[in-house]
C-alpha cells in the first residue's frame, strides 16, 4: 500500500470546550482532509484515509447498495417530526440503520443473554451481511497495513472473545448508520483499547463529518473513506448531514467491538 509513506502525523493535542455528552453537533467545517495517522502521546491510535483500497471499494459500493434496497430489514432511526427538523432550515431525510454480528444482553427488554443480529436470518439480506463480513476482513487487512501494532493489540485483545461472537477477527458487530448525524456521545460500551473503523458512501450530500471536540478536530467523511479511531476514548458527534440534490445521503458502514464479549 504505497499511501502509507505519504500520510501525515497527526499530533493531537488537548483542546478546551465547552461540549457536553447528548448535545447536536453544529456544521462544522473538516479540518482533517488528507491521509493521516493520529498519534497521542507518541503512539499511533488510529488513522483516515481518502480512498479505500480497490478491493475494499467494491465491497463498500455492494454494501451500500444492497442497504438502500427492500431486501435489507431497517430500523427507522428518525430524531425528531418533519416538522421540527424543517424549523432548523435542514431538509426532511429518511434516516435509518442496521445492526449485524452481536447484540449484548439487554436485561431491562428481558433479554438478559446475548444474541446474534436477526438480520442475519433473512434470506433477501444474505448477500448484504456477506458484504459487510468481507469489508470487515479487508479494513483489518488495512489496518495491519499501516499501523501493525494497533492490529496486533487488538488481535491480542480479540483472544479473550470467542469466536462465535465476533464479527471477523477484530470486531464483534457493525452498524450501518444511514443520514444520521449523531449528537455528542462517548462509546463507552466499547471494548477499552480496540479501534472502530467507520466507512462512508455518500452522494450528492454535504456534513455529516466526525467532530472531535477534545482535539478540535473534524474529520472529512468523504466517499470512499475509512477512518479508524478508538471511539472509546473521547466525546465525538457528526455534523450534519444535508442533501444538495434530490436522494443525496450520507451512509456510514461500522465495525466496532463490544466489552460485554470480553471473557464472555
Amino acid at each position: 500500500m504505497e499511501k502509507i509513506d505519504n500520510m501525515k502525523i497527526i499530533n493531537l493535542q488537548e483542546y478546551q470546550h465547552s461540549v457536553k455528552i447528548g448535545q447536536e453537533c453544529p456544521a462544522i467545517e473538516p479540518n482533517i482532509i488528507d491521509d493521516c495517522i493520529f498519534y497521542a502521546d507518541g503512539e499511533p491510535i488510529g488513522f483516515f484515509m481518502r480512498q479505500l483500497p480497490e478491493k475494499a471499494s467494491k465491497l463498500a459500493d455492494l454494501a451500500d447498495k444492497e442497504l438502500k434496497s427492500k431486501d435489507v430489514p431497517k430500523a427507522t432511526m428518525n430524531r425528531g417530526t418533519k416538522k421540527m427538523v424543517e424549523a432548523k432550515g435542514l431538509e426532511w431525510v429518511s434516516q435509518y440503520s442496521v445492526i449485524l454480528g452481536s447484540i449484548p444482553p439487554k436485561p431491562h427488554m428481558k433479554r438478559p443473554y446475548p444474541s446474534r443480529s436477526s438480520v442475519h436470518q433473512v434470506a433477501s439480506a444474505r448477500t448484504f451481511a456477506k458484504a459487510m463480513l468481507l469489508l470487515a476482513k479487508e479494513s483489518e487487512e488495512i489496518i495491519k497495513e499501516v499501523t501493525p501494532n494497533i492490529y496486533a493489540e487488538q488481535f491480542e485483545l480479540f483472544k479473550r472473545v470467542p469466536k462465535e461472537w465476533r464479527f471477523a477477527n477484530l470486531f464483534t458487530s457493525s452498524i450501518s448508520n444511514f443520514n444520521i448525524s449523531a449528537p455528542y456521545h462517548r462509546d463507552t460500551a466499547n471494548i477499552k483499547g480496540a479501534v472502530n473503523v467507520i466507512i462512508t458512501k455518500r452522494k450528492n450530500s454535504k456534513g455529516g463529518n466526525l467532530h472531535i471536540p477534545d482535539h478540535g478536530a473534524t474529520i472529512d467523511q468523504c466517499d470512499n473513506s475509512i477512518l479508524v479511531y478508538p471511539a472509546w476514548r473521547n466525546v465525538h458527534g457528526v455534523t450534519p448531514i444535508e442533501p444538495t440534490y434530490e436522494d443525496g445521503y450520507r451512509n456510514s458502514l461500522v465495525f466496532y467491538g463490544l466489552n460485554a464479549f470480553l471473557d464472555l
